[in-house]
């Protein structure tokens, strides 16, 4: 993924280049952010889970509960 290729919807040109700097770093920040995310989001179901085993509901009574 070293190269970005743009294209004119008007003229049809086709630029093929190498990312700049800037947007690497965008490129890298995004990735980073999504592993967040989704460590974020395990770590949110990993405890709604705990909490459900805790109260000893099956997954029936709780969709129960929350309908």
């Amino acid at each position: 993924m070293n190269k970005k290729i743009e294209v004119n919807g008007i003229t049809g040109e086709v630029i093929e280049r190498d990312f700049t700097a800037d947007e690497l770093a965008l490129i890298e920040a995004d990735k980073t952010e999504a592993k967040a995310r989704a460590t974020a989001e395990k770590a949110k179901a990993k405890a709604k889970a705990d909490v459900i085993a805790k109260l000893g509901l099956t997954a029936d009574e709780v969709a129960a509960l929350l309908s």
